[in-house]
């Protein structure tokens, strides 16, 4: 019964951070905005909703761990791959971004295009 409660509890903060991801990516601006919402968000979301399963079923517990491990290593690498992406194939930032030094990283990376 603990057990149940506890992942339940678990299950709904991940729900909650899967939503205001959800809705993070509805309201950003540009891609580089809803990138940063959407893998912050999603990243927790999906590992605290998964472990929350896991903790409601101790049989899972384990797989579901390392499916959240899995999901910790993978999404803000992908997402950093599509913002690393976006960035190179000329995707504008929004008018309202302030700072922008990819082009000062680029140039010491030695990856700024001639």
């Amino acid at each position: 019964m603990l057990l149940e409660v506890l992942g339940t509890v678990v299950t709904g903060i991940g729900v909650l951070f899967l939503f205001l991801g959800g809705l993070g990516v509805f309201r950003m601006p540009d891609v580089y905005n809803r990138l940063q919402a959407g893998t912050k968000c999603t990243t927790l979301g999906a590992c605290l909703t998964i472990i929350g399963v896991g903790i409601m079923e101790p049989a899972w517990f384990w797989k579901t761990l390392a499916i959240a491990l899995f999901i910790l290593l993978t999404n803000p690498i992908s997402n950093h791959a599509l913002g690393r992406a976006s960035r190179k194939s000329g995707v504008p930032l929004c008018d309202q971004s302030v700072v922008d030094r990819t082009d000062s990283f680029m140039e010491k990376s030695g990856e700024k295009e001639q």
